[in-house]
């Protein structure tokens, strides 16, 4: 993903560079640029990479993570392209948010919930600190989707399948967490792409050959099976 050391400018630039086009939907399904002026949490914000994408298009950004580590390096990265000043960040847990009720425009959660012990609560705290009318971005894995059953076929472990916890949702199961929101529309996504972190034959017979045939598939057929589940939710 990169050579380059930690902190640097070409390291956080070749983590968005790689995260971006492993998840060239991402951009198409968020509009990063349309939040100009809104009060935007991150949840689970990592080292800022998204959550910079909302700052550079004008949102007022906070971003919160357990991790004094992914906290520190979301600062550099801000520091680093000129978007400290318009930006927040605290460690602490999505799980009890220090914030007051009603306190943000957006919430954004992508590939965060899979990994607390308690996504129900989670969601409820997004829910709470969601203003009125106030729209909730969040992304779960799918458990009905075909990463998961090459994964099974093959065994090779997910990524990250050694995390304390990690959760896969079905649809079903998804829709019934974000109860609270009285509009959601879950949209299947990240379909197999070429990968930069295979080589030799692994490589080949991925890229060259599975990832095309994919794409020949009927699109009825691949729709559902998306890896990521992205829930776009309004209170």
């Amino acid at each position: 993903m990169t050579t380059h050391p930690v902190g640097t400018r070409e390291f956080f630039d070749d983590l968005d560079d790689y995260r971006f086009d492993k998840l060239r939907y991402l951009p198409r399904l968020v509009d990063f640029n349309g939040y100009r002026g809104r009060e935007l949490l991150e949840v689970g914000c990592g080292i800022g990479t998204d959550l910079l994408r909302f700052a550079r298009g004008g949102a007022k950004v906070t971003g919160v993570d357990l991790a004094h580590q992914s906290i520190d390096l979301a600062q550099a990265n801000f520091h680093i392209h000129d978007c400290a000043p318009s930006a927040s960040f605290l460690v602490d847990n999505g799980e009890a948010l220090p914030f007051d009720a009603e306190t943000f425009d957006v919430v954004y959660a992508h590939g965060v919930l899979q990994y607390t012990a308690e996504p129900l609560k989670m969601i409820s705290e997004c829910h709470r600190v969601l203003r009125s009318g106030g729209e909730a971005i969040f992304m779960v894995y799918n458990r009905h989707s075909w990463l998961y059953a090459l994964s099974k076929l093959t065994g090779v472990d997910l990524e990250h399948a050694d995390a304390p916890v990690l959760r896969l949702f079905s649809r079903a199961e998804f829709l019934r967490l974000l109860e609270k929101f009285p509009e959601r529309n879950i949209i299947a996504e990240r379909f197999p792409v070429a990968s930069r972190l295979h080589r030799g034959w692994k490589a080949a017979l991925y890229n060259g050959l599975f990832v095309k045939a994919f794409t020949v598939l009927p699109a009825s057929l691949v729709r559902p099976v998306g890896w990521h589940l992205m829930a776009f939710c309004r209170k």
